[in-house]
């Protein structure tokens, strides 16, 4: 079970020049839609004089989610290498922005796809890539005499604990590797007196 995927480690820049066009990428770590939009607002008011702010993403921990835009030219010319320079590097929760300045001397759609292709590239080699692992919680809540075995495996099996109440009925949120989901909710099962939260009505 796969259990991690690749990102940026930070935003950095790269650059593109051909035939007095410039390329100015960015290449950004995100985690929503929000955030994207956000960005993207920000680098159109930056940039207010340039011809093209053109992007691509792709979000989520399984890549679910990606979307590219050219910007004005011509189709796929833009977004479409942009993206291509994600997929090819395997990444997610990442934004790239590339805003063209005109330099006068029209490229063609090869060149175009190049160029935003190079500056991607450029952004992407100036970072770092990192792989991060994907932690899906689990919520149990049990009563205080089963204090022992719980600790036990939390001890074992290493999740980190995101809330904790000790009372007579206890409770504690966690989140594990995905690969570990399996073992570590078998092992919540086993013990008399655990409830794990789906499981409650």
């Amino acid at each position: 079970m796969e259990d991690t995927y690749l990102t940026l480690s930070t935003t950095s820049e790269g650059l593109y020049k051909e035939k007095g066009s410039k390329f100015l990428a960015f290449a950004i770590p995100v985690s929503s839609v929000s955030e994207i939009k956000s960005i993207l607002e920000e680098k159109r008011k930056e940039f207010y004089d340039a011809r093209h702010v053109c992007y691509a993403y792709i979000i989520g921990t399984e890549r679910q989610e990606s979307r590219s835009n050219d910007d004005g030219e011509p189709s796929g010319t833009a977004g479409k290498p942009i993206l291509g320079s994600l997929l090819s590097k395997q990444l997610t929760n990442v934004l790239i922005v590339v805003v063209r300045y005109f330099g006068g001397t029209k490229l063609g759609t090869s060149g175009l796809i190049n160029a935003y292709k190079e500056a991607s590239f450029d952004a992407i080699a100036n970072n770092d890539i990192v792989e991060r692992k994907i932690e899906v919680p689990i919520e149990i809540y049990f009563d205080y005499i089963c204090m022992n075995d719980v600790m036990r495996i939390i001890k074992d099996m290493g999740p980190t604990i995101l809330q904790q109440e000790f009372d007579n009925q206890c409770h504690i949120l966690l989140t594990i590797r995905k690969r570990d989901y399996p073992l570590i909710y078998s092992k919540f099962r086993d013990i008399d007196g655990v409830t794990i939260k789906d499981e409650k009505q």
